[in-house]
């Protein structure tokens, strides 16, 4: 079977050391983790910022680094998700203590003091891993940030329930080709970050998502159910309405499932090839 190069860490030769013995390489190296100190960056197809963005790493994130590049660029995989590509080596530092929090609101400031009136850095998107060393009135001291809204986090473990609501409150968020932040993501980015909230695992693209949970008819379809279109997904609110992030909105929309399935198949993309329930 052959492996998917998406989330598989071998090219040119040069593989992650978990390969050895699985995939042929002439080289197996040892991944040294680094976490990802921006409010999010892309994960790109080449060592080259212009070049896909096929996923981004929010903060607090790991990313695997197996080889470091010319230009500053580094090689590896997201341990979050598993995808595989490029990260600008700016966007990395040594791992710290252990995350203690989740940004549980869609996005956050971080403040240089323990004041909402001091320099703000960020914003930081739903689903960041921090980790807190101080709390002052409502406002917690974030390692590598600063001082964000004690409302914003949430301990880690403590999880939302219900997915397809955590997906409206992306409502009007920018359609973003390979996007996982609140400043814009794209249809399979909404899905992940959906279930990442509620505490479920999720793999990054739509027909690695059409695995998820056991296969229901149309009939059956409800909410927190998906859809699937070759290349797309979305998520039910009800047995008639979907909200997804397309590039016909170009942007976190609610739609009728009925208006959407006309719409797609008049497009040339066909009819759903699946329905899920996650």
């Amino acid at each position: 079977m052959k492996s998917d190069p998406r989330i598989t860490p071998l090219r040119d030769g040069v593989a992650a050391r978990a390969l050895e013995g699985v995939e042929p390489a002439e080289v197996y190296l040892d991944p040294k983790p680094m976490v990802c100190c921006a409010p999010a960056c892309g994960v790109h197809r080449e060592a080259d910022a212009a070049s896909e963005q096929m996923d981004q790493l929010l903060f607090g994130e790991i990313f695997e680094v197996i080889e470091e590049e010319a230009g500053g660029f580094v090689w590896g995989q997201a341990r979050r998700d598993g995808y595989v590509g490029f990260v600008a080596a700016a966007a990395l530092a040594r791992p710290g203590p252990s995350p203690t929090h989740r940004i549980a609101a869609l996005r956050t400031y971080a403040f240089a003091e323990p004041s909402i009136k001091s320099r703000a850095s960020g914003p930081y998107s739903m689903n960041s891993l921090v980790t807190v060393e101080a709390e002052e009135g409502r406002l917690m001291k974030v390692a590598r940030a600063g001082w964000m809204p004690a409302e914003h986090l949430a301990p880690i473990g403590l999880f939302d329930t219900d997915h397809a609501a955590v997906a409206e409150r992306f409502l009007g968020a920018p359609y973003l080709w390979g996007g996982r932040e609140s400043l814009g993501l794209d249809c399979s980015g909404l899905v992940q970050q959906a279930l990442f909230a509620c505490g479920r695992a999720c793999p990054r693209d739509a027909d690695q998502q059409a695995g998820l949970g056991q296969a229901i008819g149309r009939q059956g379809f409800g909410r927190g159910d998906l859809v699937f279109w070759k290349g797309h997904v979305a998520i039910g609110l009800d047995d008639s309405h979907i909200v997804h992030a397309n590039g016909h909105h170009m942007a976190v929309a609610v739609e009728p499932l009925e208006a959407a399935i006309k719409r797609i198949e008049s497009a040339g993309y066909g009819a759903p090839t699946a329905y899920r329930r996650p």
